[in-house]
């Protein structure tokens, strides 16, 4: 197996990087997206945890209804209900476990080719209070490797990564200079807030807010609103106890999405079956392209009930596991049979 990484950057300031680990029938692409398909020399950059909305924080009602929003998203304001006690006539009627429903996706999926998309944090590995923590097991590697020998694999993320050797196209370098100055602001505004966390993307800030006490949220939030306030070429997204501070461009992980089916030479496949695993708000974006276009489906992972565009559900990461396993032995039995 060889390995090739690929840093793709359009003028959207966010960092995109492939990583390609070729076998003699799929490839596994690392990507972080920014940068809509047309220009496909470009960086692709994908916040890692949940943008619900763009957030000009321009007065304390602004700071409050982010706060509301980043509160209604954390799983500990969320009635700790497990999705299978829950009534079935609700989410898991309408959106069954992928597990429970394998043969008739892979039914679905006959005669056609599977390419998978998969989100990394809360999907390949478990969501935990320190971002620089969250692995992949040892046996959810060797399952998405086992799954790269089977079909086209990409991974889809916001994460940071070593560009090793890399063939860089960065038109949106003229970035760098100031996501590194705002995040030097960022450590040193917010060093007085115990257990607040910035992390720098390389083509976007992550203000964290995991080990934040709640009591001490919206003081964090107005010392990440008063660095931003200084760059107008830079705009805020929110999720689940997380502030990104990003360079201003439109771009989401459906734009992503259609980006690497372009690259991959699917882009008018009609007989491409895409299948999309994210647990994430962002990953909605990706649920919704998949659907629009009539092609595959979403997989939605959480252990509690939300609004979405997947069309099935997982409830954590081994679950995942277990799906894409079974995934990796029904190819293989399908290529021994030679159907």
């Amino acid at each position: 197996m060889t390995k090739q990484n690929v840093v793709l950057d359009p003028k959207s300031g966010i960092n995109v990087t492939i990583a390609m680990a070729m076998s003699k029938s799929s490839s596994i692409l690392t990507m972080a997206a920014q940068k809509p398909p047309a220009a496909p020399s470009g960086c692709i950059t994908i916040s890692r945890k949940k943008r619900v909305s763009n957030i000009e924080i321009n007065g304390e009602a602004r700071i409050n209804s982010w706060l509301d929003s980043m509160k209604a998203s954390s799983p500990t304001h969320i009635k700790a209900t497990p999705l299978a006690d829950r009534d079935p006539s609700s989410f898991i009627v309408r959106h069954p476990s992928a597990l429970d429903k394998f043969e008739q996706i892979v039914e679905a999926s006959m005669g056609k080719k599977i390419v998978m998309f998969l989100d990394y944090d809360g999907t390949l590995s478990p969501i935990v209070d320190d971002p620089d923590r969250a692995f992949m097991s040892e046996d959810m590697r060797k399952t998405v490797k086992n799954l790269a020998k089977c079909f086209p694999t990409a991974i889809v993320t916001g994460r940071c990564r070593d560009k090793g050797s890399s063939v860089l196209f960065q038109p949106a370098s003229e970035y760098l200079p100031m996501i590194d100055e705002i995040f030097k602001l960022l450590v040193e505004k917010t060093k007085s807030t115990s257990g607040a966390q910035v992390e720098n993307n390389k083509f976007c800030v992550s203000v964290h807010f995991r080990r934040v006490d709640e009591k001490k949220w919206c003081e964090l939030a107005e010392q990440v609103k008063s660095v931003l306030k200084e760059y107008p070429k830079l705009r805020l997204t929110q999720g689940r106890k997380v502030l990104e501070i990003r360079p201003t461009i439109k771009w989401d992980k459906g734009k992503a999405l259609e980006f690497l089916l372009e690259s991959l030479g699917f882009a008018n496949s009609t007989d491409v079956f895409p299948v999309y695993i994210g647990d994430d708000r962002t990953d909605e974006d990706a649920f919704k392209v998949l659907r629009d276009r009539g092609q595959g489906f979403g997989i939605l992972v959480s252990k509690f009930p939300k609004e979405t565009s997947a069309s099935y559900s997982l409830q954590e990461p081994n679950e995942v596991m277990d799906f894409l396993q079974r995934l990796v032995q029904w190819k293989r039995l399908h290529r021994q049979s030679g159907v």
